[in-house]
């Protein structure tokens, strides 16, 4: 069963939720074949405050805006 797992910044809407999960279904049928049904996509909602980039929250680089 191949897996995907997307971790991202939460503010999707679960209709952009839901057409990321079958756009990246669909993508791994076409490039790798298999069935939609075997395919697992996994959404993962990381707050700015535990997701770093450079040594920097997320969350201290939005403030400086």
């Amino acid at each position: 069963m191949p897996m995907i797992r997307v971790e991202m910044m939460p503010g999707r809407t679960p209709d952009q939720k839901r057409a990321l999960a079958k756009a990246l279904t669909d993508a791994f049928i076409d490039t790798a074949g298999g069935k939609p049904e075997s395919v697992h996509v996994v959404l993962s909602e990381v707050e700015p405050d535990a997701w770093a980039v450079g040594g920097e929250l997320i969350s201290d680089r939005t403030a400086k805006k």
